[in-house]
């Protein structure tokens, strides 16, 4: 590694598994200081550990505010400051059969989650990062939030009014030299995909998720399966001085899927 963040102090919500870990332990092995905030305690704790005295776990719900506050005072009081905000923690809506059958349930508890988690934590980061130089705040979306599709129709909202958010942010804040960049992850295996099955689909569930990864495959022009350290390298842009003059931004990191329909493949002439 380069050690490219060698100095840095960066906190990573949802960072105990998934993406988020992912992130964390690519920032740490570029020589962050890194402080985890996610509310699986146990998963957190050991991240943490593993990352030695560069890394500190912190529980927090990123939809209750005065927890997000409290993360980011603890990640400059633990490090000294604070130069990178990954906004990361997110969950899914459950997949129903279609519209018709969807109670939307689930919309105060996935959009306290996705948005307002992701609003509170760009806001308490840029007021510590206005006063000290400014810094980078990357917030992952997803494809989801890019294309329209059937299903977890809650999860594809949340993730759109992420990217909107960030580029409304991304222009408020450029005055302070604070960035604010999305991420757009896609085909991903992550745990979020298990977590929008239904309780009956549960019961059904190797098949249930290889289904889902088939049609992402076979959406993806890129043949290789995507993983949450290409997330991670692309996260390491956005927090480095190599995206300096990069702001408002959104990345699919998705293995060209946004970029339109698979073509059958040629032979070259």
């Amino acid at each position: 590694m380069s050690e490219e963040l060698a100095g840095m102090v960066a906190i990573v919500t949802g960072g105990a598994s998934g993406i988020g870990r992912g992130i964390v332990e690519r920032f740490l092995a570029e020589g962050a200081k890194v402080m985890i905030g996610d509310v699986q305690d146990e998963l957190g704790s050991s991240v943490a550990d593993a990352g030695g005295d560069d890394a500190l776990f912190c529980h927090t719900d990123v939809g209750d505010q005065a927890q997000v506050c409290a993360l980011v005072g603890a990640a400059v009081e633990r490090f000294g400051g604070l130069h990178v905000m990954v906004n990361n923690a997110g969950r899914s809506s459950p997949l129903k059969k279609g519209l018709f059958d969807e109670d939307f349930a689930e919309f105060d508890s996935v959009m306290r989650t996705n948005v307002l988690g992701v609003m509170a934590g760009t806001r308490d980061a840029a007021r510590h990062m206005a006063q000290h130089g400014g810094g980078s705040i990357i917030n992952i979306s997803s494809i989801g939030g890019i294309l329209a599709g059937g299903g977890v129709a809650t999860y594809r909202a949340s993730k759109a009014a992420v990217i909107q958010f960030s580029k409304s942010a991304a222009i408020e804040l450029a005055h302070y030299g604070v960035r604010v960049n999305c991420l757009a992850p896609g085909n991903i295996p992550t745990p979020i995909l298990r977590s929008s099955a239904t309780e009956e689909d549960r019961e059904k569930l190797d098949r249930f998720e290889a289904r889902i990864r088939q049609t992402m495959r076979d959406d993806r022009p890129l043949k290789r399966e995507g993983t949450a350290d290409d997330v991670a390298e692309a996260a390491l842009y956005f927090a480095t001085d190599r995206s300096r003059y990069v702001t408002g931004t959104v990345l699919p990191v998705d293995g060209g899927t946004v970029a339109g329909k698979v073509m059958a493949p040629r032979t070259p002439r």
